[in-house]
């Protein structure tokens, strides 16, 4: 992105799904002193009571029309699977001129999605994804400093105005992140390969243990490089579910560049072959320390 200024000038914000994401922006918004009115839109009454007893917004629905009303800014923190319903509540009660900007971990399955329900409204939305989260899930789940120093990627449409993209980044560097413009299939290449694929391995290894008929004694003796590899194995099963298939495609390519390494590395131990075997091992390692920043040693 450019060094330009840009202006989060929204008075009046809703963000529908106040989940990590939705909760952790309700809590950032907060805290930068927003002084608008900041309203939420839940899945039931109960949910709506309890977001504002945490004082998440000032006000919170369970249904989307009311609290899109009156928006000039609306945040959709929704998982893939509820997004056209989302969006087709947005184009039929949202202002016409209201800012629309989403969350979500793929871009080109949104944007299709933004075309197809959004069409009137392809000015004002902009398709956003926070380089950020846990593997928790709910309204307690958020936290202020979630996107504190964090990457967040905008793939504005070549429909996208330069006053929503503008609101839009503005809001992210509020909440103390650093914005990155791409195009929606790169990103999605990206993020297959640096989320999507470490999720899917995640799930399979802590699955091909748990299918084993000593898998008691397994899990008893795993050490800390097991927890840290397979804590995303902890996320939303749905929500990943969803979010691999919205991705198909690249999690495809990558997963099967994968599979064809691993079926090298395993001829290599099978074949008792050290020095192939330590040379995926090395290149990993570099790889890994120049990411990182710095050498780390095993502690497991």
């Amino acid at each position: 992105m450019s060094e330009k200024k840009h202006f989060f000038n929204a008075k009046h914000v809703a963000i529908v799904g106040l989940g990590l994401i939705g909760g952790s922006m309700a809590r950032g918004i907060n805290r930068a002193g927003f002084r608008g009115t900041l309203v939420g839109a839940v899945e039931t009454e109960a949910d709506a009571k309890r977001a504002l007893t945490l004082g998440l917004v000032d006000a919170c629905h369970a249904d989307i029309a009311t609290a899109v009303a009156d928006a000039d800014l609306v945040i959709v923190a929704v998982p893939p699977a509820a997004l056209a319903t989302v969006f087709d509540q947005i184009a039929a009660h949202a202002p016409a001129d209201a800012i629309i900007t989403d969350t979500g971990s793929s871009k080109q399955s949104v944007v299709r999605l933004a075309e197809h329900h959004l069409s009137q409204r392809l000015v004002h939305f902009v398709p956003g994804h926070p380089i950020a989260g846990t593997e928790n899930q709910g309204l307690e789940a958020g936290f202020t400093t979630l996107f504190d120093g964090r990457r967040v990627i905008v793939t504005p449409t070549d429909a996208t105005g330069a006053k929503a993209l503008d609101c839009v980044v503005g809001l992210w560097k509020e909440l103390g992140a650093s914005v990155i413009e791409m195009e929606a299939a790169r990103h999605d290449e990206i993020l297959a390969a640096t989320s999507h694929l470490p999720h899917v391995l995640a799930y399979a290894l802590v699955d091909t243990l748990a299918t084993r008929s000593e898998r008691q004694e397994l899990f008893a003796f795993a050490a800390g490089g097991f927890a840290d590899f397979t804590r995303i194995a902890s996320s939303d099963p749905g929500l990943w579910r969803d979010i691999v298939v919205a991705n198909r495609a690249p999690v495809l390519d990558v997963l099967d560049t994968y599979i064809d390494n691993l079926k090298h590395l395993r001829a290599a131990i099978d074949k008792d072959d050290h020095a192939a075997i330590e040379a995926v091992f090395k290149r990993a390692k570099a790889a890994r320390d120049e990411f990182n920043g710095r050498p780390e040693e095993s502690t497991s």
